[in-house]
């Protein structure tokens, strides 16, 4: 069932397949001059998008993936999955969406500005689940413009048991009275320093299925306007979940926002503070004090 409603019951439903350079075409060639106005390319104008959603037949968390998963972002092997495994489950539907000619903007050059996981309880490695995403009409931003993916993942009896919403960016014209994001408590480093190979990029693209040329080699990267490789954002909120995860409850929030790149290899320093429900943490340059990622956490 198709629609551009933004409702619960208008969506798409897909099946994932091999992705790779099908998918990889479909968010390109928007992108390309005189290319991107050809029928079934062209995308749809911002001002009559109304919203979008899609849906996947049930999905089990297999052991195999979640271990893999967990190995390259830092989490123990546990009987539960990571707070932000389900991001993987979900990471095929909004390709779908941001390749669907429905959807105004191309999906390469969409910078991942924020991410916020609500886990409502844990989720056991073996569970089957129902992932829907779904994306409303874009937003004024001071740099362009946003849109805001919200994802839910159900149990077997219906009940929500994770979500989030993944808010993106299309550069262009902007509003500069419009709310420019989310504003976080600074964190002072903590001496804890991650250095990072320069396969990063590819090892997470292997078990996450988000290859966008930015964050595998260096001439891919430099192709997009970048030094070299760049870490996926959804990689560093990870690592930051896996040194805080044997003090986070199993219902909890964990917000972040998206700062600078981090180019590959490289080093970053971790910093956490507790508060009143939570923590708060930063992923910054070793050398300049830089930020590139900033968040908390609340209990629920």
């Amino acid at each position: 069932m198709a629609s551009t409603s933004s409702g619960p019951a208008a969506s798409k439903q897909v099946t994932p397949g091999s992705g790779g350079i099908p998918v990889l075409l479909k968010a390109a060639l928007p992108s390309i001059p005189v290319i991107n106005s050809l029928p079934g390319v062209k995308k749809a104008s911002p001002k009559g998008f109304t919203g979008l959603g899609y849906s996947r037949p049930p999905v089990t968390a297999e052991r195999a993936h979640v271990e893999a998963y967990a190995q390259v972002c830092g989490f123990p092997s546990k009987d539960t999955v990571p707070l932000t495994y389900p991001h993987m489950l979900a990471f095929p539907l909004h390709m779908a969406i941001m390749t669907d000619a429905a959807f105004p903007a191309p999906a390469i050059g969409t910078v991942h500005l924020e991410n916020a996981i609500t886990a409502h309880r844990a989720i056991g490695v073996g569970e089957q689940l129902g992932v829907t995403a779904r994306v409303g009409p874009a937003q004024p931003h001071p740099k362009g413009t946003t849109y805001v993916f919200s994802t839910e993942v159900r149990d077997t009896e219906g009940a929500v048991v994770w979500e989030s919403e993944s808010t993106y960016l299309r550069r262009g014209r902007g509003d500069d009275d419009a709310p420019s994001g989310s504003v976080f408590p600074p964190v002072t480093p903590n001496g804890i320093v991650w250095k990072l190979p320069a396969d990063l990029g590819r090892r997470y693209a292997a078990v996450s299925g988000d290859h966008n040329p930015i964050h595998l080699y260096p001439l891919t990267a430099k192709a997009l306007g970048f030094p070299r490789q760049i870490a996926h954002g959804m990689w560093s909120k990870a690592r930051v979940v896996a040194a805080l995860e044997n003090r986070l409850p199993d219902a909890v929030r964990v917000e972040v926002a998206f700062k600078k790149p981090i180019v590959l290899p490289g080093s970053v320093e971790l910093g956490t503070e507790t508060t009143d429900d939570g923590f708060a943490f930063a992923l910054s340059s070793p050398r300049s004090g830089a930020p590139h990622l900033v968040g908390a956490t609340h209990a629920l």
